[in-house]
């Protein structure tokens, strides 16, 4: 007698464990289930087997080969497209055509009695029967109703409860004879269930079922993955567990565990497993082959595959982890938890319960993990860095993961708080920023809407309302893949980082409480925020001079929402604008650097051709900019830091200005020179946002701030980057000193200040500061505002370490660019060697 066992499907409900691995092959006491099978197959007598696939197949035949260590000769029928159940075996007519044979379920895990059940289809002469088992729940299951001499009257696929007759199913165990091929023709997609045996039931052919008494399982969902291994453990199937048994406990050739270590029986422990001093493992353990279960770790009721490594003090409780999964030290795993093949789940981290990691991720030091990573790389241990709460658009910042973070901020400024949103003009932020909407009014605040707007505007408004808070979306302005969301307070600034703590936690813990239906927030829309911003801008520029000089301006919008917005700002103040690029266009709108580069040249040539004053322009949604001078000269960077700094020192006496501590040495010289300060900040735009509020009571609030990428900020108009401002700014300090851009940028000397990067692993960076600190200390001058700056007879090296990523980045300056350059290279290669 032959058999055809069932090994095509997908296995789709038990993802992420058969995300690369076949069901069949997704092991059960450390063997694949196909394997048990197999083996059932053997012990009573049937040893050829014809073996039907479709999805993975490569990997069931490369595992079962011609099926020779087991004693059974193997035949293997793929499927290119799938045939349904009936149709793959038909696939298979000529090794099945010559006597009764067996069909069984390759992905279920049963210990039939096949002989019995081959007797009894004999004894009833019959065409087909159905090996069926009595369920708690036939919901999901074909149910059958047969007379009391076992013939089948009727059947029922995946019942309703008002039509559950019966709890005896079927389990996708048949036998029959080759007499069924005739209702197939070949190449046919046919369904056992749905189209031969109705077809048998209806001409009132030999159709019986057979109720078996025997242990099946369809291992249909996880938690049956997991609870399948706790029945054979407990001995209440015939199923073979390998290993030697040690009251109640199997244990695998090559394992060694440590006397102090603790085993409960049942438990299974795979070959080569190392159980470290003080773990305690079971009951319902089971260790895949060559495992690490490192000290005082625990593991209770949790399935591990091959090759899994619990660090020490690591807590698991009945979940269920992949091949090749590193679990580092202190980790707490919940019940109901998977994680897929190959994670790397770094120390002090917790996956919460019912939560799937599908292969490959990784799980930063301290993470918790709230929601299910499918698609993205990694989970971050924190949920804010740098600007906000950044993510790969529709992987990592999904609508589902925006409406939860919503809702924490939402709960953070409590019930009945007003907030403002806002978002670029891309698909992506439109979509996120309604989930987001979603989430804060589902815990009771109100939302103000500003649709599509520049985030200076946005911010502008928040400072003049009532709200309690904001909330920008957009396109990073580092990463055009990555989507940023960034929280603001009441002034219009970022969150401080002990609020941010506070979201954090709240979105981790799920701390935040659903409001009643009659208390959900309200949504409205904004309609006079540009209005309102155009007359505030009116009252801080002296508009007068400015008129006067009627400049002829040049502006490119790079597509975005300025061009909705400040042209008719520079037409009040009487210039003569040609707009280039002037409509929102998303896909357009330059997202790398190489393609903001490519625009300067045609913005210099129009400056030059149309003999215009100047060239202006705006980027990153109205935060930043970049000149061109009447000579077709583009002004960007240190350089444009630096004239700005002039000209505000020029225009306001004693006027205190802030720079990042990576700025041209020069500007403290140049400030000076006409009665100001310089005080000098972190590199990041919150530092600098913090300088113009005064927010370091040590320091009076700044003037003026900027940043070596065309981020300006004047504290008398609001805190934070706004380029139509600043443009403003300019063109007022341009008219009162009755000075072209031009003869400004010639009398600022040129600076030299390099910069570069190097990639160093996270666990190495304290070191190396340490290191460098060390060394720099008793060579030469050295400040620690940011990183670590040394000042030297050639100039100055700083070396930082990034806050977000596994880098240093390492600036210098000279008075010529060899020496900043040898400079740099020094630092590179100091880093380079500690980090080998």
């Amino acid at each position: 007698m032959k058999a055809v066992v069932m090994a095509g499907g997908e296995g789709s409900r038990l993802r992420p464990l058969t995300a690369r691995v076949p069901k069949p092959l997704a092991p059960v006491l450390n063997v694949p289930i196909m394997e048990h099978i197999i083996v059932l197959l053997k012990q009573h007598g049937i040893t050829d087997i014809v073996v039907t696939l479709h999805y993975l197949a490569d990997e069931i035949e490369g595992y079962f080969g011609d099926g020779s260590e087991w004693g059974v000769r193997l035949f293997y029928s793929v499927e290119d497209t799938p045939l349904g159940t009936a149709g793959s075996v038909k696939q298979a007519e000529e090794h099945l055509k010559d006597d009764t044979f067996l069909i069984i379920s390759g992905d279920a895990l049963t210990d039939l009695d096949i002989t019995k059940a081959i007797a009894y289809h004999r004894k009833k002469e019959a065409m087909a029967t159905i090996v069926l088992s009595h369920v708690p729940n036939p919901l999901e299951f074909g149910v059958v109703i047969t007379d009391d001499e076992g013939r089948i009257r009727r059947f029922l696929e995946k019942p309703s409860w008002g039509e559950v007759f019966s709890d005896t199913v079927n389990t996708g165990m048949y036998i029959l004879e080759p007499s069924v091929f005739d209702y197939m023709e070949m190449g046919g997609n046919y369904d056992w269930s749905q189209n031969i045996f109705p077809q048998i039931l209806a001409e009132e052919k030999a159709l019986f079922g057979y109720v078996m008494e025997d242990y099946w399982c369809d291992v249909g969902n996880l938690n049956q993955y997991r609870e399948a291994q706790y029945t054979v453990l407990d001995g209440r199937t015939k199923i073979q567990i390998q290993g030697t048994e040690h009251a109640g406990v199997w244990v695998g050739e090559g394992a060694k565990i440590a006397p102090d270590a603790h085993v409960s029986a049942p438990s299974m422990i795979g070959k080569n497993v190392t159980i470290k001093s003080g773990a305690v493992v079971g009951p319902y353990a089971v260790i895949g082959d060559q495992g690490i279960i490192e000290e005082g770790a625990v593991v209770h009721r949790s399935v591990l595959w091959d090759n899994v490594y619990v660090g020490s003090g690591c807590n698991l409780t009945a979940c269920t982890i992949c091949s090749h999964v590193v679990l580092q030290s202190d980790c707490n795993v919940q019940e109901g938890a998977v994680i897929g093949e190959r994670c790397r789940i770094e120390r002090e981290s917790t996956i919460r319960t019912q939560i799937k990691l599908w292969p490959d991720k990784n799980i930063e030091a301290g993470s918790t993990v709230t929601m299910s990573l499918i698609w993205g790389q990694k989970w971050l241990g924190a949920l804010f860095r740098d600007l906000g709460v950044s993510g790969i658009a529709n992987i990592e910042i999904t609508p589902d993961f925006a409406t939860k973070l919503g809702a924490s901020y939402g709960a953070y400024l409590k019930q009945g708080a007003s907030v403002i949103t806002a978002r670029d003009s891309g698909l992506p932020a439109r979509m996120i920023k309604r989930a987001i909407i979603s989430g804060l009014m589902s815990v009771g605040c109100d939302v103000l809407d500003m649709r599509s707007m520049p985030l200076p505007i946005a911010r502008h408004t928040l400072r003049g309302s009532a709200a309690s808070g904001g909330v920008y979306v957009r396109v990073s302005p580092h990463n055009p893949r990555l989507l940023l969301i960034e929280f603001l307070d009441k002034d219009g600034i970022y969150l401080s980082k002990a609020a941010e703590r506070k979201v954090e936690t709240i979105f981790f813990r799920e701390d935040f409480g659903r409001a009643d239906i009659e208390h959900i927030g309200n949504l409205e829309f904004s309609s006079r925020s540009v209005e309102q911003y155009h007359e505030d801008y009116a009252r801080h520029i002296k508009s007068e001079a400015i008129v006067e000089r009627h400049f002829k301006v040049v502006a490119d919008f790079t597509y975005g929402r300025v061009a909705g917005v400040f042209p008719a700002v520079l037409g009040r103040l009487g210039c003569d604008v040609i707009a280039l690029n002037a409509y929102v266009d998303a896909a357009k709108a330059p997202k790398t650097q190489n393609e903001r580069l490519a625009l300067l040249p045609n913005l210099a040539q129009i400056v030059q051709t149309l003999r215009a004053d100047l060239g202006v322009m705006f980027e990153n949604d109205g935060e930043r900019l970049t000149l061109v001078d009447e000579t077709g000269h583009i002004i960007e960077g240190d350089d444009l830091l630096a004239i700005y700094s002039v000209m505000v020192a020029r225009s306001k006496p004693r006027a205190h200005v802030a720079v990042p501590v990576t700025a041209p040495s020069g500007i403290e010289h140049l400030v000076a020179l006409h009665g100001g300060t310089v005080l000098r900040t972190k590199t990041d735009v919150r530092s600098l946002m913090a300088a113009t509020t005064a927010q370091d009571k040590r320091s009076p609030a700044a003037d003026f701030a900027g940043d070596g990428a065309g981020g300006f900020i004047f504290s008398e108009f609001q805190p934070a980057f706004d380029s139509m401002f600043a443009f403003g700014k300019m063109l007022e300090m341009l008219a009162t000193s009755n000075l072209t851009l031009g003869e400004l940028v010639g009398q600022v000397p040129a600076s030299h200040v390099l910069r570069t990067s190097v990639k160093c692993p996270w666990e190495m960076k304290g070191r190396i500061m340490r290191e460098i600190t060390r060394e720099a200390e008793s060579s030469g001058a050295v400040e620690m505002i940011d990183g670590i700056k040394v000042h030297s007879d050639r100039g100055w090296a700083l070396v930082l370490p990034d806050a977000s990523d596994p880098y240093f980045h390492v600036y210098s300056e000279s008075d010529n660019p060899d020496d900043a350059r040898l400079l740099m290279e020094s630092y590179v290669q100091r880093i380079e060697s500690l980090r080998e």
